[in-house]
This record gives C-alpha cells, sequence and structure tokens, in this order.
C-alpha cells in the first residue's frame, strides 16, 4: 500500500510538472500573469511550429519606381472616369443564341433556352439626340466603353467577348446603338459541342 500512495505522489508531481511551463528554479516573477500552459494555449499552437516571416514581401519589377504591376490594375480601370458630368445612357443586355429547325422541333442537339447555351451577347442602348459621326466606342475583353458628346458609358461585361470581331449598327429612327460580341467563356467548348 506504500507502494500506491507513492506512485499516486508521484503522478501528481508529473502532472503538476507537465501543467507549469515555468523552470524549476524559483524565481519570484508574480507580475508575469498566470504560469500554467493551458491559459497561453491558442488555436494557433496546434501544430508545427511556423517560422515567423516579415509582414513585406518584395514584387520584382523591371522597373523600380512602378507602384504596381499591370497585372494588378483591373481592366478597364483606366477608362473609370468618376469626374466627368456626362450622364449614363440606359441600355439592355440580351443574350442571342443561334437555333436551326433541329433545335426547335426535333431538339436533336443539346441547347436550351439558358444563357449558358447563348453564343452572342446584344447590347442595346439608347442614344437620344446623337448621330453616328459623334459615337466613339472601344471594346476590350470585358469592358465597353462609349463616349458621345452629352453620354458616357463604362460597362464591365458579364462575361469575356472577343472584341476583335464585334458587329454594331446605329438605328437611327429609334435611337438605338446596338452592339453584337460573340462570348468566349471558358468551357464553350462543352456547350457547343
Amino acid at each position: 500500500m506504500d507502494l500506491d500512495c507513492m506512485s499516486s505522489a508521484s503522478s501528481l508531481q508529473a502532472l503538476a510538472k507537465l501543467l507549469s511551463d515555468a523552470p524549476d528554479d524559483d524565481d519570484d516573477d508574480d507580475d508575469q500573469g498566470p504560469r500554467c500552459s493551458v491559459s497561453a494555449m491558442t488555436p494557433g499552437s496546434i501544430g508545427p511550429v511556423k517560422k515567423e516571416t516579415s509582414g513585406t514581401s518584395e514584387v520584382k519589377s523591371e522597373n523600380k519606381k512602378t507602384i504596381w504591376n499591370t497585372e494588378e490594375v483591373p481592366e478597364g480601370s483606366e477608362f473609370d472616369d468618376t469626374w466627368d458630368p456626362r450622364e449614363q445612357p440606359e441600355y439592355e443586355i440580351l443574350f442571342k443564341q443561334q437555333v436551326g429547325t433541329e433545335d426547335v422541333f426535333f431538339g436533336m442537339s443539346r441547347k436550351d433556352p439558358s444563357t449558358a447555351c447563348c453564343e452572342d451577347m446584344v447590347i442595346k442602348i439608347k442614344l437620344p439626340e446623337t448621330k453616328v459621326s459623334d459615337i466613339t466606342l472601344d471594346i476590350q475583353d470585358k469592358v465597353l466603353d462609349l463616349r458621345t458628346p452629352q453620354k458616357k458609358l463604362l460597362l464591365h461585361l458579364p462575361c469575356p467577348v472577343d472584341s476583335k470581331n464585334g458587329k454594331a449598327r446605329f438605328l437611327s429612327e429609334e435611337e438605338i446603338l446596338e452592339v453584337t460580341l460573340r462570348m468566349t467563356r471558358e468551357f464553350d467548348f462543352i456547350n457547343f459541342a
């Protein structure tokens, strides 16, 4: 029985030694706070010890005087002019797909009425009291920029388009500019196989 008391006493001492993170020497530093390792335990202390890195990361650039890389600037931000007093015209974005009789009557292709099966994007912009010669139109992969003397439209497109091949026509009777652009989405080869 004497052996059992000794083992339980040594177990308690071993447990106390595990729970305290103070060294065995008796320093009287009571102002350091609790010495229990459980109180110092945080979610960040789980797992291997991480090496500390400096807070700034070096970005390699060709020119040391540049503030940011061209990859960091979002496309179309060079057109964004918040101080321009011209108003934004009304516009409408429509999606268009090419269907034949086999699609409509027989359902032989995998096309459905959703926008995932559309090939073209049609943007109709109302431009009252505007001549064709006054319109400036610039199209990039994800941005449409339209400028006239009275109106300005910077439109971030919902999906990328083929900026080199598009059609624009001005319907002078209705005063509407109609821009048709072919969409270039990542998985179009699946939809149109």
